[in-house]
């Protein structure tokens, strides 16, 4: 572990801090950077997504994905937890926490969208981040690659009908332009350019592959950072704005992560899964798609309704708190492989 990544919660403490500030001193330019988007999917953090998980995607041998079969148990158990588990968690968590515990804290007119956009929020499983984890993780890549393929073709027909059953709304809008354009930037595309990229360096040898991958490996990190600081100066504002609120909201969000997370690594050992897969399923199943939560809320409740801000906060706290969540993994392998 290079320097660099051995402090690494100290530069996402500091990238948090510096964005928060950008977005209280510099509004102006933050704003610029913020409206260069396309069916509310930022460009600029498109192609910091890009940087993050092109590297992580030249590691996949699309030859040798069909041995993704013998990971059923681990697609099984992230399935579970996506579809089954962690939007009802997240409703309950919401009922408890912002409609009960908190209720006196927030103001009364917002409660029911909050706790939308804590629902939208968990209904949608992370599409890209989800690379970048598992890649911290030390994750099976083809797995990782299949699990989000398989969300995000169930999602297509899921999303609405979920969303409608949990907030008691006959009729989803489902943000079709955000959902399909995200899914063309931060998969069809980034997959494309590596595979070719992949092609070209392995006609010089394996060699030439292991040392791009030597060389991009700080270039992904360094893109989680500036990502960071990005998504916190967006919301920096808000931030000042609405402390409490925020910090209220984030509670039942970090409660769903961990327990999400914990959950689906724990039946990974109970089913005999082997780390690397353990690893990335616990990821994806703590993990949300929150560009389409955010569309989908403003869509359903408008830009200044508590559920745009709910799904904000789970924008905010998905980087640091995943990045716990791999620490965790990472901590506890040899607890998980003394089976």
């Amino acid at each position: 572990m290079t320097l660099f990544e051995r402090y690494l919660t100290l530069w996402v403490a500091l990238c948090i801090i510096a964005g928060i500030a950008l977005g209280h001193w510099l509004p102006g330019l933050v704003q610029v950077v913020a409206a260069a988007e396309v069916a509310k999917v930022n460009l600029p953090v498109a192609v910091l997504v890009w940087l993050m998980i092109i590297p992580m995607l030249l590691k996949i041998d699309f030859a040798s994905l069909g041995e993704v079969r013998q990971h059923w148990r681990g697609i099984g158990v992230t399935l579970f937890i996506n579809w089954a588990v962690k939007p009802f968690s997240m409703a309950l968590l919401g009922w408890l926490f912002i409609g009960w515990l908190f209720r006196p804290y927030l103001p009364a007119e917002q409660i029911d969208s909050y706790i939308a956009g804590l629902i939208l929020l968990a209904a949608a499983p992370c599409t890209a981040m989800v690379f970048v984890w598992s890649n911290l993780v030390d994750g099976e890549p083809h797995f990782t690659l299949s699990q989000v393929a398989v969300n995000d073709l169930i999602m297509v027909v899921a999303f609405a009908p979920l969303v409608g059953l949990l907030l008691g709304i006959s009729a989803i809008t489902v943000p079709w332009d955000t959902l399909l354009l995200s899914v063309g930037l931060y998969i069809v595309v980034p997959v494309l350019i590596a595979q070719l990229w992949r092609r070209s360096l392995l006609r010089r040898g394996q060699a030439a592959l292991q040392r791009a991958l030597q060389t991009l490996a700080p270039l992904s990190l360094l893109a989680l950072l500036a990502t960071l600081v990005l998504l916190f100066a967006f919301q920096g504002e808000q931030i000042v704005a609405h402390p409490l609120v925020i910090a209220l909201l984030a509670v039942p969000i970090l409660i769903q992560v961990y327990f999400n997370a914990g959950l689906a690594y724990g039946l990974n050992r109970q089913c005999g899964v082997a780390h690397c897969v353990a690893g990335p399923s616990a990821l994806i199943g703590a993990s949300n798609f929150f560009e389409l939560a955010v569309a989908a809320a403003i869509s359903l409740f408008g830009l200044q309704s508590g559920a745009a801000l709910a799904t904000v906060v789970g924008v905010l706290i998905e980087v640091p708190v995943m990045l716990s969540v791999v620490h965790i993994v990472n901590r506890s392998k040899g607890w998980y492989e003394r089976r």
